[in-house]
């Protein structure tokens, strides 16, 4: 039993990432688990590499993550340098300054319901044996229910610890989606995505223009159409 607490009272989570790498190979991990309503909570990201691939997914709504989340079956990318990624080409192209040679997704599962993924990134290209995707499978099943229970127990803390690589429950992301929906008397869906896109076409992240719009510094009121 981890008896590790933060300053929130919340338990800290076992190391979840380490295993990874040193069973796979594998460069970095992010790990995240996503609420009914689409709120993220990544647990743990590895290194800085790994926090901004989950971040970047997270912003853009699209990358091997999503389609894991969608399909529940791992979603591998052996050589992201070659292919179309048809249902990424945002993601694609935003991480070339990042030095990613592969990238690999894989469902955690309760039942038949995909609750997050786990993210896996390598700096050079190639692919996972059949060996290590069935290691990652069984680790990913033995984490699923730790995860979420730190996840509940993150999202219940206002105001919870948050950094580069451990990431909380992104409250100002839902706080600024609500406030836009009330600003331009819309739906949450529209209201999320005109955030998303005022932060892509600023070339800052969603949580930078959430940050902005909850300390009342930006109102998409005021924003041309």
């Amino acid at each position: 039993m981890n008896d590790n607490k933060n300053d929130f009272g919340v338990a800290e989570p076992p190391d979840l990432c380490s295993p990874f790498i040193d069973d796979l190979g594998v460069t970095g991990v992010s790990i995240a688990v996503f609420g009914p309503r689409g709120g993220q909570t990544t647990i743990c990201s590895s290194d800085a590499v790994a926090a901004r691939i989950d971040e970047l997914q997270f912003d853009l709504g699209e990358g091997p993550q999503w389609a894991t989340l969608k399909t529940g079956v791992p979603t591998l990318v052996p050589d992201v340098s070659t292919g179309t990624h048809d249902s990424w080409p945002i993601f694609a192209a935003s991480i070339g300054s990042l030095h990613v040679g592969a990238l690999f997704s894989f469902p955690l599962l309760m039942g038949a319901v995909t609750v997050g993924a786990v993210g896996l990134y390598r700096r050079t290209a190639g692919a996972l044996s059949p060996q290590h995707i069935e290691i990652a499978v069984t680790l990913a099943s033995a984490l699923t229910d730790v995860a979420v229970r730190h996840a509940i127990a993150g999202a219940g803390i206002e105001g919870a610890g948050e950094s580069m690589l451990t990431p909380a429950m992104r409250r100002e992301v839902h706080q600024a989606t609500g406030m836009i929906l009330v600003q331009l008397d819309t739906t949450a869906t529209i209201a999320y995505s005109r955030l998303q896109a005022h932060a892509f076409a600023n070339g800052r992240t969603v949580q930078d223009i959430a940050r902005d719009v909850v300390s009342r510094h930006l109102s998409f009121k005021s924003l041309p159409e």
